[in-house]
């Protein structure tokens, strides 16, 4: 029979991009089910600062280590300091991302006398276009291929990745890192097939908008209103709201369980109805 009052202290996860707003609030949730956690990031003092801070608050073993997602080096001296510190490992977050300015379009379309070319998909730098992608997807599959190797060394574990709603309904302006999310989404159900005969099972959760920093000063003008881009959003958000951070760890703690261990290649919206509502 199913467990339904798992006990997950005896866990340890790694967590990519911890030190980030969504990523804040994974260590936490992860920290109070008593889930050992090294929270990885690129800047150290940020890592070691939070869990800190977090292990103060929760009295679970947390861990700040730093680590480049896009070298090979880092995430392999990354996994040494961890093995070295928690010993094996039930689970790999990834949550490592986001968008590059220079990727992003000015305009949302193309005006039919083209002349706004600049401001367009044309004006977009390729090496601004090239790190999104880097950022988002091999940030993704190069910690699942080096800490990955560990899980499925013991036939066991759990892999979640960060998709987006860009990847359902890509949005207009941001087509770097709409690419990026739908190509995770793609690699975690081909890495799901790939291991499934290992038990390793990879998943991915795609956010809808949430009031992580970057959202706040995209969103809201210098009047704290607002801007027309983000009053369509909420217009075509069912819940009518901005998502909290901390509203995503309910999913995540339910794929690093053992009430999902049927479950892979999924990826799961979390997004107030934005998915499903087709504006009428």
């Amino acid at each position: 029979m199913l467990k339904t009052n798992e006990d997950q202290t005896s866990q340890a996860a790694v967590l990519t991009g911890g030190a980030g707003v969504i990523g804040t609030a994974f260590a936490y949730g992860l920290a109070q089910a008593g889930i050992r956690t090294a929270i990885l990031d690129l800047d150290k003092s940020k890592a070691q600062d939070l869990a800190k801070e977090i292990a103060d608050e929760t009295g679970t073993e947390i861990i700040g280590v730093q680590c480049d997602v896009l070298s090979i080096d880092s995430i392999q001296d990354a996994d040494a300091e961890i093995a070295e510190q928690l010993g094996p490992i039930s689970s790999l977050v990834n949550c490592a991302g986001g968008n590059s300015p220079s990727a992003t379009t000015n305009a949302e379309k193309l005006s039919a006398d083209l002349s706004n070319l600049e401001d367009s998909f044309f004006g977009i730098d390729v090496s601004g276009f090239r790190q999104s992608l880097d950022l988002n997807l091999l940030g993704t599959v190069l910690p699942c291929s080096i800490l990955g190797k560990r899980l499925v060394g013991q036939k066991s574990g759990s892999i979640v990745n960060i998709s987006s709603m860009n990847a359902f309904r890509p949005l207009t302006r941001i087509p770097a890192y709409s690419a990026a999310k739908s190509a995770v989404s793609n690699f975690t159900q081909w890495l799901a097939v790939h291991l499934a005969p290992t038990t390793v099972r990879v998943n991915a959760i795609a956010p809808g908008f949430f009031l992580t920093e970057q959202l706040k000063y995209l969103a809201f003008d210098e009047n704290g209103e607002l801007t027309p881009r983000y009053q369509r959003v909420l217009a075509n958000t069912p819940m009518a709201r901005f998502g909290e951070p901390e509203e995503l760890v309910g999913t995540l703690l339910y794929l690093l369980s053992e009430g999902s261990r049927f479950v892979t290649g999924t990826i799961i919206p979390v997004d107030g109805g934005f998915s499903a509502y087709s504006g009428v």
